[in-house]
């Protein structure tokens, strides 16, 4: 019987973020999965979120030369739909999940896929933390001066509230979060659409200004120095393209066929943000917005255009507006919390950085990815004291990174298979003006914004990296230590005689169960070295005194496996076969065995329920496990191992159970 401690701990578990969901349950990947139109409220909200920073960055970047945004603007929905065509290319080829993390490992090296990972991770991290800080600008814009003094400590209540509701799952979130992303779609659309049907007659009056402005500014800088005014504010807009790429990110969370639900999503975000992107920067030429203290640019324009209103109609439309565009934003870091945590949970799939972080909850959710990337967030949101403009620099220019790799790997792709591929030619091209355009921007951003904090986020971000090199190098020698263990499989699987102390030597018949004879329940994580190493120091240190042996295998359903219900039936599958030949070997030596799985996210819990069925067949019953024991015990070791058995020790001593634990040194 669990503890009372325990079991209200349980209950403020559940109520918080729900009761535990069965990852064998077929219909749950139907349930997490996304169609289009959640997937555009929950990635594609990243990217139309950032019309809400964005254009205002690009339009005062031009320094008062109002009229050049309309060439700005030009180039951001081009580069838009450009950007989306090399990532659609990009599903394409990896229709299970083309994130910059993969693409980059795959077409160029594992290497080189783990710096784009790390800065997709960080662009993650500032996605949660930029989204948020804005949306909390944009409440603010709402409130007398004297109150901005609050406005960090708001930003941290959203983040930790948005934490919650990603501990309780994709979906839910989105759901409860679309109304408010919806009224954001309406009243933005409907004052772009209002400032171009309003200033209709005025067109040939913008467009004689654009050819004065544009004049104006030859004479003042130079040709070559109008050109870099308006390439600066092109590139001072990158925030603008940082949403793009996370649905190829994403493409797990997507509902089958994912590889079309994601074009179809990209299309969705693709025109909604051009549109809103450059129609906002229009809005701006017309009522030639001007920032003010406190008050983010679209709040000033739509003060600007509800002016001629009534009182009560402007201040309630600009009330609904802009709490909506906050929502957006707050939407929009749901990016992070769905595809941070991918990442890192793939990167440490890969040896990259602690296994740990591709565990899931019961919950279904990598609820320690979505724990770092809240933690981090809230550092690099207390670093910048929510400063939207200082966490935009540090956020473009990571995003790139992971777009340059992207898109150089896809260019090398079909230049390699130039004579398989049929239209390599236009796949390249596509890629490659891709490329280009995204070296262009973060070359830009490093030049123009180095000393704005670039610096910082090439040092978090190589900081980042170092450490996965260090984690990496730590685990391939792991592997060198654990290769003397795993050489016992292969005698054992070559080996037709009993080997064991105290074997049969001659098999006649198949070993039948005795209950009155010793049971040993034997803890294996595979039919690999340190599961045989355990049984023989079993054997070793109690002689023959067990004739039973149970083997005991929790399948862990991780996020390397929980990408669809084949993926857990194969997991099935893999432990189903791993029991079975320790079984197999068993019975050659005599022995009475049997096998016993579960598949869960907790191997403590699995077991835990497991264990009374056992022990009701089997009375007595002594369980064992194995546990690696390094030359050095450190911090690091513990982060970086498992150390499920003592924990899974204490579990079955309150129980009554013996467990014991036998160490394996290496």
């Amino acid at each position: 019987m669990e503890p009372k401690a325990s079991s209200l701990s349980q209950r403020i578990k559940k109520l918080v973020i729900g009761k535990s969901r069965n990852p064998q349950d077929s219909r749950i990947f139907h349930k997490l999965s996304l169609i289009a139109f959640f997937a555009w409220i929950g990635l594609g909200a990243d990217g139309l979120s950032s019309s809400c920073y964005g254009p205002q960055e690009a339009f005062l970047a031009l320094n008062g030369h109002i009229y050049l945004s309309v060439f700005v603007a030009l180039g951001t929905v081009i580069t838009i739909f450009i950007i989306t065509a090399s990532y659609s290319q990009i599903v394409e080829l990896f229709p299970h999940g083309g994130g910059g993390y993969l693409v980059a490992s795959k077409l160029l090296s594992p290497g080189v896929g783990m710096v784009s990972g790390c800065a997709l991770l960080i662009d993650y991290v500032l996605t949660i933390a930029v989204s948020i800080a804005s949306g909390a600008d944009a409440i603010f814009s709402l409130l007398p001066i004297e109150w901005h003094a609050y406005r960090l400590e708001f930003a941290i209540f959203i983040l930790l509230a948005l934490m919650i509701l990603n501990m309780r799952g994709v979906k839910e979130s989105i759901l409860i979060l679309m109304p408010i992303f919806l009224v954001f779609i309406l009243t933005h659309v409907f004052i772009i659409g209002y400032a171009l049907f309003t200033h209709a007659p005025a067109f040939s009056a913008v467009i004689n200004s654009t050819k004065l402005d544009l004049k104006d500014t030859v004479s003042q800088l130079g040709v070559f120095g109008m050109l870099f005014l308006i390439m600066r504010a092109y590139s001072m807009g990158a925030g603008t393209y940082t949403g793009i790429e996370a649905v190829s990110n994403s493409i797990p969370v997507l509902r089958e066929p994912k590889a079309q639900t994601a074009k179809h999503t990209m299309r969705y975000m693709a025109i909604s943000l051009a549109f809103v992107a450059m129609g906002l920067m229009l809005a701006y030429i017309f009522y030639n917005a001007k920032l003010e203290p406190g008050k983010t640019l679209n709040a000033i324009l739509f003060q600007s255009a509800t002016q001629t209103w009534s009182g009560q109609q402007a201040y309630t439309f600009i009330l609904i507006a802009l709490i909506s565009e906050a929502a957006l934003l707050f939407v929009a870091a749901q990016t992070g919390f769905i595809g941070g945590p991918g990442v890192l949970a793939n990167m440490a799939t890969d040896r990259w950085f602690p296994t740990r972080f591709s565990m899931l909850s019961d919950r279904l959710v990598t609820q320690n990815g979505i724990l770092i990337m809240s933690g981090l967030a809230l550092a690099l949101m207390l670093l910048a004291q929510g400063s939207v403009r200082f966490l935009i620099v540090l956020y473009s220019i990571n995003v790139f990174i992971t777009f340059i790799l992207s898109q150089f790997g896809m260019v090398r792709h079909w230049w390699e298979y130039r004579k398989k591929v049929k239209d390599w030619l236009k796949k390249l091209c596509v890629n490659g003006v891709g490329l280009i355009l995204t070296s262009f921007i973060l070359i830009s951003m490093l030049v123009v914004k180095f000393n704005e904090g670039g610096w910082l986020t090439l040092l978090i971000t190589g900081t980042l990296v170092i450490l996965a090199l260090l984690v990496k190098r730590h685990y391939r020698a792991t592997q060198v230590l654990l290769h003397r263990l795993n050489s016992l499989v292969a005698a054992v699987e070559t080996s037709d005689q009993n080997i064991l102390p105290g074997a049969q030597r001659e098999i006649k018949t198949e070993p039948v169960f005795n209950p009155e004879a010793k049971t040993a329940v034997l803890m294996v994580n595979g039919f690999n070295g340190m599961g045989l190493h355990t049984l023989f120091g079993i054997l070793r240190l109690f002689g023959a005194s067990f004739k039973n042996f149970i083997f005991l295998q929790v399948g862990v359903v991780d996020a390397g496996n929980f990408k669809g219900a084949q993926e857990v039936e194969h997991l099935e599958t893999s432990v189903e076969k791993s029991i079975a030949s320790y079984v197999d070997f068993m019975k050659k030596q005599g022995y009475y065995a049997e096998g016993i799985y579960a598949l869960g996210v907790d191997v403590v819990e699995e077991v835990t329920k497991i264990s009374p069925r056992i022990l009701e067949r089997f009375p007595g019953a002594v369980f064992f496990g194995g546990q690696l024991i390094f030359p050095k015990d450190s911090f690091m070791l513990r982060l970086l191992h498992n150390y499920t058995v003592f924990t899974l020790q204490k579990r079955l001593y309150r129980e009554g159970i013996p467990f014991v634990i036998l160490p394996i040194r290496v």
